[in-house]
């Protein structure tokens, strides 16, 4: 008798795991959103520290929206070959990536503004040289290389849709920056646009266009970054890039 029970126990055990009950929490694992980048999906500024990335940032909004699981590894400062290096090289990034089933990436902001400011400094103030500066440095710059090699590692190692950011104007219209940033942006997001449209199931989305001359609504007063109005606006639109709107 004790052998009976212990065989009819061993078979209900059995059955008890097979049973698609048993698999539920895995069958109904929210799908994760994975952000990389600079300080705009980190969502500089808009927290009190600044130690870890806001709630309001982008990827978190998009998460809440599409009712998806957020790990957001955006990290002010950063450049286009630090990003590519750590996804080359960081397991943290990497696992990420590999168990994503979406990645918005935001790079490319940070290599403009130094680019931008190196020349304004060597220019000394003129203007021509100042303009000859920028396309020349823009042209020796390495970051459309290096974010073709982002999105081919990314590729690498998984085949989840990608959203690539472009970069927005972010001087507000009484800085005379604004003029100058949107006389080469748009050569800038050209380039982000044909990134995006040669390679498979990458989408691009618009943050310049987006933005517009809006910055009084969508930048920080004396900053560069968004405020959470428009952190909500490249929700928006990486929403619709990525088909979840």
């Amino acid at each position: 008798m004790k052998r009976l029970i212990k065989i009819i126990t061993a078979v209900l055990l059995v059955s008890l795991l097979s049973s698609p009950a048993a698999f539920a929490k895995s069958d109904n694992a929210k799908e994760s959103l994975v952000a990389v980048g600079d300080s705009i999906p980190f969502g500089y500024n808009l927290g009190q520290t600044n130690k870890n990335p806001a709630k309001t940032s982008y990827p978190y909004l998009i998460g809440k929206l599409s009712d998806l699981r957020v790990r957001n590894l955006g990290v002010p400062g950063w450049q286009s070959d630090q990003l590519l290096t750590a996804l080359q090289t960081n397991q943290k990034y990497r696992q990420a990536i590999i168990h994503s089933d979406y990645v918005a990436v935001t790079i490319g902001s940070n290599d403009f503004l130094e680019i931008l400011r190196a020349a304004a400094a060597e220019s000394g103030g003129n203007q021509v040289l100042f303009q000859q500066l920028l396309q020349q440095k823009l042209n020796n710059s390495d970051v459309f290389d290096n974010i073709t090699q982002i999105i081919q590692e990314i590729r690498a190692l998984t085949d989840s849709p990608i959203v690539l950011y472009n970069v927005y104007n972010p001087f507000q219209l009484n800085d005379p920056l604004h003029f100058v940033a949107d006389a080469f942006l748009p050569q800038i997001n050209a380039a982000f646009a044909g990134l995006a449209f040669s390679n498979q199931d990458v989408y691009l989305a618009d943050a310049y266009t987006a933005f517009g001359n809006d910055q009084a609504t969508y930048v920080l007063p004396g900053d560069i970054h968004p405020t959470e109005a428009g952190q909500a606006k490249l929700a928006e639109i990486g929403l619709q890039a990525f088909g979840l709107y």
